[in-house]
């Protein structure tokens, strides 16, 4: 009767605290910059070493420019914690995909494509978008910097056992709908609240026909649902993806793993303790019209008007429609656009930019927006040019940036001007989240591109 969460975390539980949490062992620790320098000196101050330095991979992200990664980072702050990450992991003794080395990239995409990120595995990092390695069947989340402190020291974790939940999607997406949308689509629905307390296995048909990467970007957004974890059950797709990838298992290894990996999925008579299901033919290409991942709409869909939003909710919904610039009951379609990025641990992997090349090849550029295109990693990097991607790309103006989180966040130089309008793929669009007075739209690759090359707010099944 285990759901797949509870065979991972079962397996992976050290002691329960009566009266209190569980004390969950950790088979991989992810480290960036940003929230982890307190944590170092938490062990320094204690006279500690890291437990198990083989199962801590670092590397910077948040901070790291996004062109000239050769030269010296000029903001000092970004400097400062990049440059500390470096000496942390030289101290102790840790695995450090450094900036500008083959092996760097945002946390999220490099460790399911090194094979890092494996199933069965529990998996945290001091970063709310942790949910994304649970695509690989993985109990995945994100940690504050206390927690990775006590992981490094221990490789161990206090937790809570959350409840769980299954969201099922039946039947196959349209050609034109993607991952995220399915995503942005299931928090319209369920809120940026509707899934706290839970961690959710995705099922269905048309989960087990997306990619592995639709379903990184599914789980990634897991967190904008209030959810502690997002998952997928590993099936063919997820051994594909994996095999022969670096850190992935070899030879009898493998066959061993696999033959484990394939008992990793929910009982037929699995309870859950809340299921919800969707039918794919209700999801059509989306995008965000507020200031929280939840305040979306169908590409072709008007702004909700004002009484059909909940009276408790109305007065945020006026205050983000303001800050926004956009009107209660209007379409979005048509637009003007100033910015449109395509990166992010959510859509930076190279299956991302084969959608917007394809929609984005024979056209050029709008003279109008500004476009940054943000690899999620040197390997999507190196895919992309291995592909003729980047000479496509080229010739209908467009330039591919070095791998960071980039515009996803105002961390580093891509800070999106005030009051400027972004068509963005990344996974946040809070007040000021791409820069101070900044106006984000969360969107799939395909609206992104479709925007790009219009300059405004585009259906992307008009150019298809």
């Amino acid at each position: 009767m285990n759901t797949l969460f509870d065979k991972i975390w079962d397996r992976h539980v050290v002691q329960i605290v009566d009266g209190g949490p569980t004390q969950l062992y950790i088979d991989r620790l992810f480290v960036h910059e940003v929230t982890s320098p307190q944590a170092f000196d938490g062990l320094r101050e204690r006279g500690l070493k890291c437990f198990r330095p083989q199962q801590i991979i670092c590397m910077p992200d948040h901070n790291t420019p996004t062109h000239d990664q050769d030269k010296p980072i000029a903001d000092p702050v970004s400097r400062k914690q990049v440059d500390l990450l470096e000496r942390n992991c030289a101290e102790f003794g840790l695995t450090h995909f450094a900036m500008n080395t083959p092996d760097n990239g945002i946390v999220h995409v490099v460790g399911p494509e090194k094979g890092l990120s494996l199933p069965g595995m529990t998996i945290v990092c001091g970063d709310s978008h942790t949910s994304t390695h649970g695509a690989v069947g993985a109990v995945a989340f994100g940690i504050g910097t206390s927690e990775v402190e006590m992981v490094m020291a221990s490789q161990c974790i206090l937790q809570q056992k959350p409840k769980t939940m299954r969201i099922s999607i039946n039947g196959s997406l349209e050609k034109s709908v993607t991952a995220k949308d399915v995503a942005l689509f299931l928090m319209a629905k369920l809120t940026t609240s509707g899934a706290t307390g839970y961690f959710v296995e995705y099922a269905g048909q048309a989960i087990r026909e997306l990619s592995m990467e639709g379903r990184l970007t599914l789980c990634n957004l897991s967190i904008e649902m209030g959810a502690r974890g997002g998952m997928v059950a590993p099936d063919e797709v997820t051994f594909q993806y994996l095999r022969d990838r670096e850190y992935a298992p070899k030879g009898e290894e493998w066959e061993r793993a696999v033959a484990y990996w394939r008992t990793l999925n929910s009982s037929d008579d699995a309870v859950f303790d809340k299921e919800i299901a969707f039918d794919a033919s209700e999801i059509q290409p989306r995008i965000t019209y507020g200031t929280n991942p939840g305040m979306g709409i169908g590409i072709t869909e008007c702004i909700p008007a004002l009484d059909e939003v909940p009276e408790a909710s109305r007065a945020s919904f006026t205050k983000s429609l303001r800050y926004m610039g956009f009107e209660a009951g209007k379409p979005l379609l048509g637009t003007p656009v100033d910015y449109v990025f395509l990166g992010a641990c959510t859509n930076g992997r190279i299956e991302d930019f084969r959608a917007f090349a394809s929609m984005v090849k024979g056209r050029q550029k709008h003279p109008h927006v500004t476009a940054w295109l943000t690899p999620g990693s040197w390997a999507v990097h190196r895919q992309i040019v291995a592909e003729g991607l980047d000479e496509e790309l080229r010739a209908a103006g467009f330039d591919i940036r070095q791998p960071g989180c980039s515009a996803c966040l105002a961390m580093n130089d891509d800070k999106v001007p005030a009051g400027k309008l972004c068509v963005s793929t990344s996974n946040r669009n809070f007040e000021g989240r791409q820069g101070p007075g900044a106006r984000s739209l969360l969107a799939s690759p395909l609206v992104a591109a479709a925007a790009a090359v219009t300059g405004v707010i585009t259906d992307p099944r008009e150019l298809l």
